[in-house]
């Protein structure tokens, strides 16, 4: 399968392992009562609110992971360009709404299934190491609250060294602070651009998590649906 043999796995977080999507509808439906967006949208459904956050805060994602806006500025646009888009003057937004979805959402515990048991199946054959883009007190919470800690010798965030995935800097980084080489490591993760490109562009082979099903996938890089395909590949 692969050119090298291989001692060391780097895996992403958010929709690698950590049901990002699932943990934020569940957060953000919450909230959305607790906070009577029910009555301020006159609807009861939270389904556009949440359809709606999700959109912007993937679209200011991808400008924060090229570098062209910081933490706080994602952070402020997100729910206000959320409110904008459903009619409501952005400035009415309750900024302690995104204060309680930053200390709750962290908390929540979904995976993708199988990561137990994949992660715990791996770690008898290799080193793992997560490298994430996401934001330091969000990524620690996360994997301590999810019990994803007891599997990883090192977590890379990209926060606390000041380079972003698909800088190539994040994975020499990485693989220099594990004591490998990219030619013993591989990146398994759900970004084309920031996790497989990145990675291979420093020579690190790769392996695309996508669980949408009936998804076109590149032909030139394995892919998993499910994280205990991985089997195939490791």
């Amino acid at each position: 399968m692969f050119a090298h043999p291989k001692e060391h796995l780097f895996f992403d977080l958010d929709h690698t392992l950590w049901d990002f999507e699932r943990n934020a509808r569940e957060t953000l439906t919450e909230l959305f009562f607790s906070y009577r967006f029910d009555k301020l949208l006159e609807t009861s459904d939270a389904s556009a609110f949440i359809t709606t956050y999700n959109r912007n805060n993937q679209r200011l994602w991808a400008a924060y992971n090229l570098g062209q806006l910081d933490k706080t500025t994602l952070r402020k646009r997100r729910f206000a360009d959320t409110f904008a888009e459903l009619g409501l003057n952005p400035e009415l937004f309750p900024l302690q709404f995104e204060q309680d979805y930053l200390s709750i959402c962290p908390q929540k515990t979904h995976l993708f299934p199988n990561t137990h048991e994949t992660l715990g199946y791996l770690k008898e054959k290799y080193t793992l190491h997560l490298i994430s883009n996401g934001f330091r007190e969000a990524c620690t919470t996360k994997i301590q609250c999810s019990n994803l800690v007891q599997y990883f010798d090192s977590v890379v965030i990209s926060e606390v060294i000041g380079i972003l995935k698909p800088h190539p800097g994040i994975f020499h980084y990485a693989v220099t602070n594990a004591r490998t080489s990219v030619t013993h490591s591989v990146m398994i993760g759900d970004n084309l651009e920031a996790d497989i490109e990145g990675a291979r562009n420093v020579g690190m082979d790769a392996i695309h998590f996508n669980p949408a099903p009936g998804a076109n996938d590149p032909t030139d890089l394995p892919t998993i649906r499910d994280l205990s395909e991985l089997r195939r590949f490791l």
